[in-house]
């Protein structure tokens, strides 16, 4: 339940209970009128809609004339498409349209075990789309496995731009995604409390997989994604953009794109026990590669790795505005990529990083410096720099180590790399 329901039901649970403070005990002693029998749900065939599955007829009309009887004001819900090869000519299109009235609040789906979706789209044009108009929740699009043509769009793309209409408590499970012209699969919008898991999105010519705030309206958040793969996709294996950071992933493997393993433009809210492995496939030579994942902002890392034997450079390369915190982390390379190290971190310097157990070689850029605890130096490593918020405190004293090497120490924080009182002498 996000905010706005407990909210919603905290003010319904007081205007009850006013209602009843003022009723009479006549009134209250009534019997409860009985509810309305609720609609009939029931599971659909695409097969009773005329689809054959045989990947020589074309069955995007009786596919599409499906959804629409599922996903109908009213209808029943759920779609099951039988395990088959179902060869689609344009978009199948779900779209919600008309406010309250066409509202979906109810457990709805399609299940698709053993169904292959083979896009004959030649212009551009998503694959699967669900464009919603209005509040939707609890839909599970489970077992779809998409093969695109390579100059149609989108695999799957899921839109909700609006601002007082969610699509939310989704899920995609047991989803394939390959070989599309555009990405994997796209989220834009108020889409949120949703989970991706278990599924592949693989060489698609954009990204794995692609998560927005809208262009016009819409707040993407509190999306998890659990063990997918995204691999050898043409850009990155998996992007945040434009604005959202709210997305988990976990137990998740990125491997072999074209350039990122994942890309966050405003942050990443967490990623654990994830592996990043030989990115940068459309770069030239190593010297020309990059890290596993590109971040500016903030994120937490735990247990996540990068291994390269190719162009892959570190595991992240980060310009932090907010916090970073990494635990348990690590990042090496082999062959060619012996060079390979764990990060490449710069960043405001009112900001910091922390980083505790982690093993590779870290560079810090532009003056940025980060607090280290054990792994790969051993002990705790703090910053050295007069300007770092990251400087040994002793109560209120700061130490650091100024440009010709010596030790300072100033009660309360410094307003130069030569304030304070040299306490001892470098080598240099």
């Amino acid at each position: 339940m996000n905010a706005l329901d407990a909210g919603r039901r905290r003010l319904l649970g007081i205007g009850a209970g006013m209602a009843l403070a003022a009723a009479p005990l006549s009134a209250t002693a009534q019997p409860a009128p009985r509810p309305e029998p609720a609609a009939r749900r029931t599971m659909l065939s695409a097969a009773s809609f005329g689809a054959v599955g045989d990947g020589k007829a074309d069955d995007t009309r009786a596919l599409q004339a499906a959804l629409d009887a599922t996903f109908a004001p009213g209808g029943p819900g759920f779609l099951v498409i039988p395990p088959g090869e179902y060869k689609v000519s344009r978009t199948l299109r779900i779209a919600t349209r008309g406010g309250p009235p066409g509202d979906i609040g109810r457990h709805s789906g399609i299940t698709a075990h053993g169904a292959h979706i083979v896009s004959a789209i030649t212009n551009g044009a998503n694959v699967f789309e669900f464009v919603s108009g209005t509040t939707v929740r609890f839909i599970l699009i489970e077992g779809l496995d998409v093969l695109g043509s390579g100059s149609d769009g989108h695999g799957i793309y899921l839109e909700c731009e609006h601002k007082e209409h969610y699509l939310y408590n989704i899920c995609l499970r047991d989803v394939a995604v390959q070989d599309c012209g555009g990405d994997g699969c796209r989220m834009v919008g108020n889409v949120f409390e949703g989970q991706v898991i278990n599924s592949y999105f693989r060489k698609n010519n954009g990204n794995g997989i692609t998560f927005g705030h809208g262009f016009r309206a819409g707040i993407l958040s509190a999306i998890h994604v659990f063990g997918c793969v995204f691999g050898d996709n043409g850009r990155h294996g998996a992007a945040l953009v434009n604005r959202c950071y709210d997305v988990g992933f976990h137990g998740c493997y990125f491997l072999l794109n074209g350039k990122f393993g994942l890309v966050a433009e405003n942050g990443c809210t967490i990623l654990s026990n994830c592996g990043f492995e030989n990115n940068h496939q459309a770069a030239s030579g190593f010297e020309t590669g990059d890290a596993g994942i590109a971040l500016q902002g903030f994120a937490t890392l735990i247990g996540c790795g990068a291994y390269s034997i190719y162009n892959q450079t570190h595991l992240i390369r980060a310009y932090v505005v907010g916090q970073l915190v990494m635990i348990g982390c690590g990042g090496f390379g082999d062959e060619r990529a012996k060079g390979a190290g764990f990060a490449k971190i710069g960043g405001r310097s009112k900001v910091g990083a922390t980083i505790i157990g982690c093993t590779g070689t870290i560079e810090y850029v532009d003056g940025f410096d980060g607090v280290e605890m054990g792994g790969a130096v051993g002990g705790l490593r703090l910053a050295s720099d007069w300007r770092s918020p990251n400087l040994a405190r002793l109560g209120d004293y700061r130490l650091w180590v100024d440009k010709r090497g010596n030790l300072r120490l100033k009660k309360g924080a410094p307003s130069s790399d030569e304030d304070g009182t040299a306490v001892g002498r470098g080598a240099g």
